[in-house]
């Protein structure tokens, strides 16, 4: 977008979310990533495309690095009034639109998520506002160590206790927070190994790879599965619980029902 833009309570103008259970409402009205993190990836990716939005920000702000910026600090961009909510939520988006699948793993392993502001004052900001701190958030945990403690494979308690109590933290993350705290307390695992490129089993294969759709049956009036099969026959990996793939559609031909 060029010139001035309103930034209200849900987004900034004319930059609505389509997905309101994974992003956008008033805890994720607006994402930041920081220049400098655009220069880190497009040296270490070897990219020249990383353009300012690619990151799925609204804003690109020069500063405000993840490991300096605290939950519940308030900043004012031109005329609005913000404060930090959260840190990105990790999602296999990011892969896609970069073509990395591995790509929301390297985010928190590099602890560079980028964060979330909700609005706490109306306004409209512009690219070239100055951005002013106008007060620190509560218990100075940054973004980087409360990405950290969810998505890493180490979870202190007290520092988890801490992160609950942050009132600026959005609920879903202070929810997520108190569960891995009351496991913690009980003795038990936390139920979280960690997010990272080493953290879960290593990749099949690297982008888009040909599949066929050898059979599909209408479990229910509105479930359908589909069987895959390698064009070359060779056998596809086993599943493993919580793993996902990424499917572009090119159909040629109808199968029968």
């Amino acid at each position: 977008m060029t010139g001035r833009v309103f930034a209200g309570r849900m987004n900034l103008a004319g930059d609505g979310q389509g997905d309101l259970a994974g992003h956008g409402g008033e805890q994720r009205a607006m994402m930041a990533y920081q220049l400098e993190s655009h220069l880190y990836w497009t040296e270490y990716l070897g990219r020249s495309d990383l353009v300012p939005g690619i990151f799925g920000e609204n804003l690109t702000v020069n500063g405000l690095a993840d490991a300096e910026v605290c939950i519940g600090d308030r900043f004012r961009i031109g005329g609005v009034a913000v404060e930090v909510s959260q840190p990105r939520d990790t999602c296999y988006r990011l892969g896609i639109r970069l073509d990395r699948p591995d790509m929301p793993a390297l985010v928190v392993a590099h602890r560079r998520p980028g964060f979330y502001f909700r609005v706490i004052e109306e306004g409209e900001l512009g690219a070239g506002d100055r951005i002013e701190k106008l007060s620190d958030g509560p218990e100075r945990m940054t973004v980087a160590e409360i990405d950290a403690q969810l998505y890493s494979a180490d979870h202190p308690l007290e520092a988890l206790r801490r992160a609950a109590r942050i009132p600026a933290l959005s609920p879903g993350w202070q929810g997520s927070m108190r569960k891995l705290a009351e496991a913690a307390e009980a003795g038990g695992t936390t139920g979280n190994a960690g997010l990272g490129p080493g953290a879960a089993a290593p990749l099949a294969w690297r982008g888009i790879r040909p599949l066929l759709v050898v059979a599909s049956r209408e479990e229910s009036a509105d479930v359908r599965s589909f069987e895959l099969a390698a064009e070359d026959g060779s056998p596809l990996p086993p599943a493993l619980p919580g793993q996902y793939i990424m499917v572009r559609v090119r159909p040629t031909r109808m199968l029968p029902p």
